[in-house]
């Protein structure tokens, strides 16, 4: 490569300056270039800070006409849905009638069917009274429930909306359902217990009971906020007169914290000075710019930088022309 002393000995007077600024113009414009190519390889999607580990499931409530809308009241007050785990007990022994309900939400509290979290469960032991109910005794949900049932979403339990009588219009929950219970009897369940593959990913965020007098399920609530400990939502309820409904929904959550999600061969954060980190739009690790060998040495807003210098010596160049 030819140097600036070269080109003085060759070239004499106002040339050699001419010729220096467009050395230095040169040099300048790929310096700028390089910055520029660099900044655009860090570019990051806006969007990558709200990855979850799972995309919303989004299942709108069927309607008057579909064949999983069962009936609603001729007042508004209450909409219900065909649930194929929907059943009645053989004898019949009174109106005692419950619900036994699982909803899964992303790290966002979005509903999710458990995609991400296949070979995995989440059982609900329940007491002898609800034996006869061939889903119960206890009560075991798969994920991802889309690969095990034909219904894998079939209540709407939380949200509002003027369009429907309860919930939001989109499906939320999966349920059993008891019918012909004594309007004596005491429903219980235990504690969910996650196993398999992915348990670690799941978190029990609580319980949400509710025995309403008569006026159905409270939907306007968030199933993450109004989740309590299992010991603060009671472990179950005893149907009285005039409040022969009650029900239980479990609340679990994704965890993208934990598990091997972001961290493949489980090394994050056992070696102290190992490359760092970013999280990349998909939830994986993305190493980051010039961290490799530690010399990131880049100056933040060299490229405008570099322009202004290149403008003045081509300010200067046409001068002395």
């Amino acid at each position: 490569m030819v140097g600036v002393e070269t080109v003085r000995k060759l070239v004499p007077g106002d040339r050699q300056r001419l010729l220096a600024i467009g050395f230095g113009l040169a040099v300048i414009a790929s310096l700028v270039a390089t910055g520029a190519a660099g900044a655009s390889a860090g570019v990051v999607d806006p969007d990558s800070n709200e990855s979850v580990s799972e995309e919303a499931y989004v299942e709108p409530a069927p309607e008057p006409g579909d064949p999983y809308f069962e009936a609603a009241a001729s007042d508004g007050s209450w909409v219900s849905y065909e649930n194929p785990r929907d059943e009645y007990r053989n004898p019949y022994l009174g109106d005692g009638s419950g619900k036994v309900c699982v909803t899964l939400v992303n790290e966002n509290g979005d509903t999710v069917v458990g995609e991400s979290v296949p070979n995995t469960s989440v059982t609900i032991p329940t007491n002898d009274v609800t034996s006869w109910h061939s889903k119960a005794d206890p009560m075991t949900v798969q994920f991802p429930m889309t690969d095990h049932y034909d219904r894998p979403l079939d209540a709407d339990q939380f949200g509002t909306s003027p369009d429907v009588a309860q919930g939001d219009g989109y499906m939320d929950s999966h349920c059993i359902e008891l019918h012909g219970n004594p309007e004596d009897a005491t429903i219980e369940y235990g504690e969910a217990q996650i196993s398999g593959e992915n348990a670690d990913q799941i978190e029990v965020a609580g319980y949400i009971q509710q025995v309403p007098e008569g006026d159905g399920w409270d939907t306007d609530i968030d199933p993450l906020t109004a989740a309590e400990s299992y010991e603060e939502a009671g472990g179950g309820w005893t149907y009285e007169t005039n409040a022969s409904h009650g029900q239980v929904v479990v609340v679990l959550q994704l965890d993208g914290a934990t598990g091997d999600r972001s961290d493949p061969d489980g090394s994050s954060g056992s070696d102290p000075g190992a490359n760092e980190t970013s999280e990349s739009p998909n939830g994986g690790d993305q190493q980051l710019e010039g961290t490799e060998s530690g010399d990131n040495d880049e100056m933040p807003g060299f490229g405008v930088l570099g322009a202004l210098v290149a403008l003045s010596v081509a300010v200067l160049a046409r001068r002395r022309g």
